[in-house]
């Protein structure tokens, strides 16, 4: 699908939900919201958001105790009216994420939504375990832990919460969320629309709870409050770090670096084509995307040419090196006083075209241009720094030996996401082993490790740092065993 074809379905999309183009346009231009906030939506209250931490954890525990006392399959019908209430307002919400942030596609948000309803395991994935033997039996289940405390980020922000949800409900579990400050609206918005599907299909009217004005300050009281068992944070490495600094059972989802190899046994028109559909999916903001590329130096000339054909516009050296200094600027660290690099948070997410125009005075790129490539050193910013938006470096490489030495260097031991296109399968044995990340995709797009396009289940938290890998409702439960001796056992 070229940028033509995405900005006609955005535009229906638009259409759909009663904004015309010269409406979506002006609000671009004046830079104004649309009729929502962190407590409403054209006029409608929004369910489960509160002011104070301790009455969304009072509310999410009432959630609980209802839901506890469900059987498995009213909680299913919880949420699948939860699967259904996302497909039918995903457009909504994904024009509720670009509005809000600034970042990321329309359509790809909206499809993002589809994904998440589609592919979110639900109870089927609480599985229990029976033992027995001469001694009796031993039976496994899979409990929940009661009310899970949850830090979501702005880059997927309503897709994490909604993902989120589905799987902590099919553990029997109650929620409530601290979402990131910069996306309120987006997440308040995802944390009613799971309450109303819960309410229309029995449930509790809320059952998951969030904060109308997030702070670092909400967040203590969520971590620190008695009730909270369990935390789960998706986010950058300094939130995850206070949540598994908490003292309690914390799942973190950390930052990653995902390098690709592309070696001379690839495909490389489809190489080309693939790794510039998972870096430009909704502008680079998912985690796994594609972030540097390693390329035979045999085939290096060819990738590029793929990539150009497939909406990739070619950076010189010189260019690459002024909008280094655009994307990643210096800022002072407040605890320390010293002097920092980060990312510039004004061209995360943001389109390819208006990256290039920060850097040329608002100079325009054909309107099909989706990525901005550029060949560097590995040392160069580009390789090093998780950009989150439709810029890729190229690195040159001899060998698969040099490949996977720089490619594990640059993934600086997140063990988060890698990907390889390749035909040879000692190559891509040799990087999988030595990499060691959560997902290895090979010759797809990023987004199939996530199973769009892929095999298996999708999720937004992916647990690196905590080893829970791809979440679902299994990794928000907890163990119970129960010892019957000497009987119940029929042989």
């Amino acid at each position: 699908m070229n940028q033509t074809q995405i900005d006609a379905i955005v535009q229906q999309v638009l259409a759909n939900l009663g904004v015309s183009a010269s409406q979506s346009a002006a609000r671009e231009e004046n830079n104004t919201m649309p009729p929502y906030s962190s407590t409403e939506y054209n006029g409608r209250k929004l369910i489960g958001i509160y002011s104070d931490m301790n009455d969304a954890i009072a509310a999410a525990q009432e959630g609980y105790k209802a839901v506890r006392a469900m059987s498995v399959e009213k909680r299913e019908k919880i949420i699948t009216a939860i699967r259904e209430l996302t497909r039918a307002e995903a457009a909504i919400v994904a024009e509720l994420g670009v509005k809000e942030t600034g970042m990321g596609k329309i359509e790809h948000k909206r499809l993002k939504h589809i994904l998440v309803a589609d592919k979110t395991p639900g109870t089927e994935d609480i599985v229990s375990e029976a033992k027995t033997g001469d001694s009796g039996l031993t039976l496994v289940e899979m409990a929940p832990f009661g009310v899970v405390g949850a830090i979501t980020p702005s880059t997927n922000p309503s897709e994490t919460v909604i993902c989120n949800s589905i799987g902590m409900i099919a553990a029997g579990n109650g929620v409530v969320f601290n979402p990131h400050p910069g996306a309120i609206c987006t997440s308040n918005y995802a944390v009613d629309l799971v309450n109303r599907a819960c309410y229309s299909a029995g449930g509790p009217k809320v059952l998951v709870a969030s904060m109308d004005k997030p702070t670092l300050e909400s967040a203590q009281i969520m971590y620190q409050h008695p009730a909270i068992r369990l935390l789960v944070c998706t986010g950058g490495p300094g939130v995850v770090k206070s949540v598994l600094s908490s003292g309690k059972k914390a799942i973190g989802a950390g930052a990653g670096n995902p390098p690709v190899i592309v070696d001379d046994t690839a495909d490389v028109e489809k190489a080309g084509k693939d790794i510039i559909d998972g870096c430009t999916f909704d502008n680079n903001l998912p985690c796994i995307a594609e972030k540097e590329v390693f390329a035979f130096r045999n085939i290096k000339d060819h990738l590029i040419f793929s990539m150009m054909r497939n909406g990739a516009y070619m950076l010189t050296r010189e260019e690459a090196d002024a909008l280094a200094k655009i994307v990643i600027v210096e800022v002072t660290d407040k605890k320390t006083g010293k002097i920092k690099k980060q990312v510039n948070r004004k061209c995360v997410g943001r389109d390819a075209q208006v990256i290039y125009a920060m850097l040329n005075n608002g100079k325009k790129l054909p309107p099909d241009t989706r990525c901005l490539i550029c060949e560097t050193d590995f040392d160069h910013p580009f390789v090093q720094t998780e950009l989150m938006m439709p810029i890729l470096p190229i690195v040159t490489v001899d060998n698969i030996d040099q490949a996977i030495d720089l490619a594990v260097k640059a993934e600086h031991g997140n063990r988060h996401t890698a990907h390889m296109h390749s035909k040879n399968i000692d190559n891509l044995t040799k990087f999988a082993s030595a990499v060691e990340t959560t997902i290895f995709v090979k010759n797809a797009p990023s987004y199939a490790g996530i199973g769009f396009g892929g095999e298996g289940h999708t999720t937004f938290t992916i647990a690196g740092p905590t080893g829970e890998g791809l979440t679902s409702a299994r990794s928000f439960t907890r163990k119970r065993r129960c010892v019957m001796v000497d009987n119940f056992r029929i042989i």
